[in-house]
């Protein structure tokens, strides 16, 4: 089965509350991206962001330039029915990270909550790193969050990658600042926890 149908199949076979990543607010991403400075205008794209409440969330507090990307429509076609009218102000994309070429120097913010743990070989992470440098503007600001070092092995029946704040900045290099770095806990909806890292960085 390839990674489209793949999570097509967890979307069509899973409510977005029952989810393991599900939370009703992205609060950590929301004060990360408020810290950026990003005015209203700016441009911000959601890697993996299909189900997601944050474009909801931006949308809502008044960013009027915002992006989602997700390998999969089922996901998407859900946020774009969740949202009503408000999701014609959002782009949507229905495509593989690792498969699009986005617009170069095109995205002041880039937001990854929980894709980039799921690259699991070299190849695929220095394509979605080169993806990210080719797309950020210089001076822009990426924030990426992954499964913690005590965090699960597994997710969504997947092998998933697991990151300190040093290893996982080291993914991307010194073109990428780091400029903040913290944990969470995430509480699943199935009464579980996950450790959680964020890495916020700028690029130079």
């Amino acid at each position: 089965m390839d990674v489209k149908t793949y999570w097509e199949k967890v979307y069509t076979t899973k409510t977005p509350d029952t989810v393991s990543w599900y939370l009703p607010h992205l609060e950590t991403s929301l004060a990360l991206i408020a810290r950026t400075g990003a005015a209203l205008s700016s441009s911000i794209i959601d890697v993996g962001g299909g189900e997601s409440t944050l474009a909801d969330d931006l949308v809502s507090r008044g960013y009027q330039n915002v992006t989602v990307l997700d390998i999969s429509e089922t996901a998407i076609n859900v946020s774009k029915q969740r949202m009503g009218e408000a999701a014609a102000s959002v782009r949507w994309l229905v495509a593989d990270v690792l498969g699009t070429e986005l617009r170069p120097h095109t995205y002041d913010v880039w937001h990854d909550r929980a894709v980039f743990h799921f690259l699991t070989t070299m190849e695929q992470r220095i394509c979605y790193v080169q993806n990210v440098a080719r797309s950020v503007k210089r001076g822009g600001h990426v924030i990426v969050s992954t499964f913690g070092p005590e965090g699960p092995k597994k997710c969504s029946g997947l092998a998933v990658m697991r990151y300190d704040v040093d290893s996982l900045h080291g993914q991307f290099g010194a073109q990428f600042r780091l400029i903040e770095s913290s944990k969470e806990l995430h509480k699943t909806p199935q009464g579980t926890t996950q450790q959680f890292i964020y890495c916020y960085c700028r690029v130079e």
